[in-house]
C-alpha cells in the first residue's frame, strides 16, 4: 500500500537527513575535485584520443562498416572520363 503523505524522492532528499547527505556529497565532490584537478585536466588529451576508436565504432553502428565511404561522390570519375 502506498503511503498518500510521502512525496517521494523529493519527500526523502528534502528532509533532514537527506539535506545532510546533499551537504556531505557536495564536500566531499569539492575535495575530491580541488585535489585531483591536476590529474584529470592533465588527463584530458588522452582521453580524447582514446575516444577517437570508440567514436569510431559507435559511428559505424548499424550502417554496414566501411562499405559505405565514397558511395554516391562521383563528381571526380567524370572529369577523368573526358578526353580532351
Amino acid at each position: 500500500m502506498v503511503d498518500k503523505n510521502s512525496d517521494g524522492w523529493s519527500g526523502a532528499l528534502f528532509s533532514r537527513s537527506g539535506l545532510v547527505l546533499l551537504g556531505f556529497l557536495g564536500v566531499a565532490g569539492y575535495f575530491l575535485w580541488a585535489e585531483h584537478q591536476a590529474h584529470v585536466i592533465g588527463a584530458l588529451p588522452w582521453l580524447l584520443i582514446l575516444l577517437c576508436p570508440l567514436m569510431h565504432l559507435f559511428m559505424h553502428h548499424g550502417r554496414g562498416g566501411h562499405g559505405g565511404h565514397g558511395k554516391g561522390d562521383r563528381r571526380g570519375d567524370d572529369e577523368r572520363d573526358r578526353t580532351p
